[in-house]
């Protein structure tokens, strides 16, 4: 499904990416345009699905969660009894533990990528050992720490949202 969005509609997701708490008077007052238009684009958008949710971005370091890892899984594909196993099956068991923030199914030569955020290097220890590793169908991991986050975004490119 093709979506046209126009140059309004695309100021309009600019603004909310960066501030989602703006007013619809003050984003009409942003981008010149009468109030009235912007929540008309803006429930269209979210009735199309371009706007999905609303959120706030919370401080890791404010949390104390400011250690980062990715790991990387592979999946056997096959239990011990012989039943089949997914990269999706296995995936979804990941994506319960509060502590991951997202899981992706990769293609090369492992099968899963997942971001974690924990208090310190012995928590992420644990939460792989402990957690982790005790997933069926989980055959092996890598586990990569992060030193230091140049970028995070949530947000979407310009170029993308021209394309929805």
């Amino acid at each position: 499904m093709s979506v046209k969005l126009d140059e309004k509609d695309l100021a309009i997701l600019t603004l909310i990416q960066e501030n989602s708490k703006l007013t619809a008077n003050q984003i009409a007052k942003k981008i010149n345009t009468p109030i009235t238009t912007i929540f008309a684009k803006i429930k269209r958008m979210e009735e199309l699905g371009i706007i999905k949710q609303y959120r706030a971005i919370l401080s890791p370091e404010k949390l104390h969660l400011s250690t980062v890892a990715f790991i990387l899984a592979s999946v056997s594909y096959r239990a011990k009894d012989n039943t089949p196993i997914t990269q999706r099956d296995v995936a979804e068991e990941i994506a319960r533990f509060p502590e991951v923030q997202e899981v992706h199914i990769i293609t090369g030569d492992w099968d899963l990528l997942v971001k974690l955020r924990a208090e310190n290097v012995e928590t992420v220890g644990k939460f792989v050992v402990d957690k982790l590793r005790n997933i069926k169908g989980l055959e092996k991991t890598l586990t990569c720490m992060v030193f230091e986050t140049v970028k995070e975004s949530t947000s979407l490119p310009q170029a993308m949202r021209k394309s929805a």
